[in-house]
């Protein structure tokens, strides 16, 4: 019994601790689900507000959007307005344009209109003119028919030969006419080109000018005393002989005290001599042996000489390209005289003034300096090979591959050929320039005194010539003419044809002026 209600008061218990588990339970889930709701309820809320905030935003943003659509309608209404007003600028200027335009045609048209009626009034006049000509011809050559017969009758001369008369009367006349022309022509010229072609020259003169001592071609040994004289001629002249044959000079010992003259015409043989006669006077020991030593040192040393002045000349010249064996040649200039000039300064002298002229003128400089500098390269073996410095030149430039150009400014710098370009006219130039400065060069009495009686002879030997003199040292010679013979225009002609006639029979350094003179005189005596 106990037992049983032992058993129904625990089943009771777990009874009750099931509907409190149930009972805890429930009011669990109420208060879960009172609080769900709270929450939703607070969501709700949330979610309105947020829904009328978004809803406020929209509508702010609608009326902002709306704004920016209206202002760029706006502008885009302005633009279109300024585009559109252009337009119609633009085309209003078009069709003023294109008024004018129409307004200046029918000017032309009218002007046209009036030409061609002018045309047609001249076209008119001409065929009455050539009517009237035609006639007038007519007319004429009855008349010329008629004066010819009677010309003929009167003269007694045919018709070829009244003819060929016309002609030589027209040719004359002709000459005058071209005359007069060339004269004005020059007188043109040389007022717009002397003042510019004078301070070219005299900027490349000054730029180079340089003393020149005159040269000559014999060469005076000074001795300590006479004695030496016998000396060097030695026994029954055996160390004069040697001497001579050594070096391929002449000795000359006369009365002349304390000197001995060295004469050849080899310019490099002479100084070699020299070198070697001033050797043994100061070595004493004279004898065939010692000779012939002193002489062969003596020729080394020259020729060493003459490639250090070859090879300074060249790089004076500003020409580092040379042959060797042409520096050689160049270098024997040095020993070269003409007319008292040393022949390698007025190389180097011919090459500056070149240059310069070249450099003022735009022409090829190089070409003119190294023309200038071996314008002259022949005169260095003129003595030992046939035929004038020129050719000499010109072969000796052609062998050692010197360029055509080159070439040319040395072959025509005497004139031996024409021109062909502008270097080698002003390699001619400078030539002239330097051989003919005051100072440069000289000569004999006996050879000027027949340079100016040719130049004389020359003057004289034209038909209508008075008188005539060579002056400013046969620089220039002044022709008086016969008036009644000789007109102004003829005398243009005169001094053309003396000048031509002076350069083709004479040889001379620089320039000679012609100079031909007219003079009319008119008297009459009062009574």
């Amino acid at each position: 019994m106990t037992i049983a209600l032992l058993s129904v008061s625990s089943l009771a218990a777990s009874l009750i601790g099931v509907g409190c588990g149930i009972a805890g339970i429930a009011i669990g889930i109420f208060a879960a689900y009172f609080l769900l709701s709270r929450k939703i309820g607070k969501t709700k809320t949330k979610a309105a507000k947020i829904i009328e905030e978004a809803y406020a935003e929209a509508k702010t943003a609608k009326k902002e959007a709306i704004l920016e659509a209206k202002e760029e309608v706006h502008k885009l209404r302005v633009d279109f307005d300024k585009e559109v007003k252009d337009r119609r600028v633009e085309i209003q200027r078009s069709e003023d344009r294109l008024s004018q335009r129409e307004e200046f045609v029918e000017k032309k048209e009218l002007s046209l209109d009036k030409k061609q009626e002018q045309i047609e009034e001249m076209k008119d006049k001409l065929q009455q003119r050539e009517s009237e000509v035609e006639k007038l011809k007519e007319n004429e050559s009855k008349v010329l028919e008629s004066m010819r017969a009677e010309l003929e009758k009167v003269a007694r001369m045919t018709k070829e030969e009244a003819k060929q008369s016309l002609i030589n009367s027209m040719v004359d006349q002709a000459k005058i006419d071209a005359a007069r022309e060339v004269k004005e022509i020059e007188e043109e010229a040389k007022a717009d080109g002397q003042k510019k072609a004078q301070n070219i020259i005299a900027s490349a003169i000054q730029r180079c000018a340089t003393d020149m001592v005159s040269e000559i071609t014999v060469t005076s040994v000074a001795l300590p005393n006479d004695e030496l004289k016998g000396r060097i001629i030695g026994r029954e002249g055996r160390n004069i002989r040697a001497l001579e044959a050594a070096t391929g000079v002449d000795l000359i010992v006369d009365d002349t005290p304390e000197t001995i003259t060295v004469s050849c015409f080899d310019p490099v043989r002479r100084e070699v001599a020299r070198v070697a006669l001033e050797k043994l006077i100061l070595d004493g020991r004279i004898h065939p042996t010692r000779i012939e030593e002193l002489v062969a040192k003596a020729q080394k040393d020259i020729d060493q000489k003459i490639k250090e002045a070859g090879e300074n000349a060249a790089n004076d010249a500003g020409i580092y390209n040379l042959h060797p064996e042409l520096i050689k040649i160049l270098g024997r200039l040095k020993y070269r005289t003409s007319y008292g000039q040393n022949c390698l300064k007025h190389s180097l002298e011919t090459s500056y003034i070149a240059g310069l002229l070249a450099a003022e003128l735009g022409a090829d400089e190089k070409i003119a300096r190294r023309g200038g500098l071996l314008h002259d390269i022949g005169k260095a073996l003129d003595h030992e090979m046939e035929g004038t410095h020129v050719t000499i030149g010109v072969d000796l430039a052609k062998k050692y591959k010197e360029s055509p150009a080159v070439v040319h400014c040395i072959e025509a710098h005497h004139f031996n050929v024409e021109f062909q370009s502008v270097e080698a006219v002003l390699v001619q130039v400078a030539d002239a320039i330097s051989s003919s400065r005051p100072g440069a060069r000289r000569e004999t009495i006996e050879a000027y005194v027949k340079r100016l009686e040719k130049l004389e002879e020359i003057a004289n030997s034209f038909k209508g010539v008075d008188k005539s003199y060579a002056v400013q040292a046969g620089r220039e010679v002044r022709i008086i003419v016969k008036p009644e013979e000789i007109s102004d225009d003829m005398a243009v002609f005169m001094a053309k044809d003396i000048a031509k006639k002076i350069e083709d029979e004479m040889e001379y350094p620089g320039q000679i002026k012609v100079n031909v003179i007219r003079e009319s005189r008119f008297t009459e005596t009062a009574k």
